[in-house]
C-alpha cells in the first residue's frame, strides 16, 4: 500500500456511478473498499483520492455546510500523468463533461515559465479533475 503526502476524501452521492467513471474512464484503480460503508481509496500513477458515498446519517460524515452539486466548488485538482493526449481523448469517448478541453498553459514560477499540458473534467458529483502532463520550463513565457 502506498501512501501520500495529500490524499483528498470526495463525497458522492453514488458511489456506484463514481467509481466507473474513476476506474473506466480515467484508470484509476482500486487500492482498498469497504462495500458497506461505500467507501474507496483509488490510485493511479502515484495519486490517491479517496471516495466516500454520503450517509443517510448527517453524524457520519464530516460536512461545514451542505452539499450543493457541483461539490467542489472552488477547487480544482490538478493530477500528472504520463499522457494526457491519450486521457483526453478517453475522457471525449466517454462523453463524460469536459470543463475545459485540452490546452498548453505556460505558469511564471518566479524567474521562469513552467508548462503544463492539461484537460479539465468533471466527475458525476461536479469535482472538477486537471489532469496534465509537464512540457518543461522556460526563460521566457512563450508567445
Amino acid at each position: 500500500m502506498h501512501e501520500a503526502p495529500l490524499t483528498p476524501e470526495l463525497y458522492c452521492v453514488d458511489i456506484s456511478k463514481s467509481l466507473p467513471f474513476y476506474i473506466d474512464v480515467l484508470g484509476f484503480r482500486i487500492e482498498y473498499e469497504r462495500t458497506e460503508e461505500g467507501f474507496a481509496m483509488l490510485e493511479r500513477q502515484g495519486s490517491r483520492i479517496m471516495l466516500d458515498q454520503l450517509s443517510s446519517d448527517p453524524s457520519l460524515s464530516w460536512l461545514a455546510a451542505p452539499l450543493e452539486r457541483p461539490f467542489g466548488r472552488g477547487i480544482n485538482l490538478q493530477i500528472r500523468t504520463d499522457n494526457v493526449d491519450e486521457l483526453y481523448k478517453q475522457v471525449k469517448i466517454s462523453g463524460s463533461e469536459i470543463f475545459l478541453s485540452i490546452e498548453d498553459k505556460w505558469y511564471r514560477a518566479d524567474d521562469v515559465y513552467v508548462g503544463s499540458r492539461q484537460f479539465i473534467v468533471l466527475d458525476p458529483d461536479g469535482y472538477m479533475l486537471r489532469f496534465y502532463e509537464d512540457i518543461g520550463v522556460r526563460d521566457q513565457r512563450p508567445e
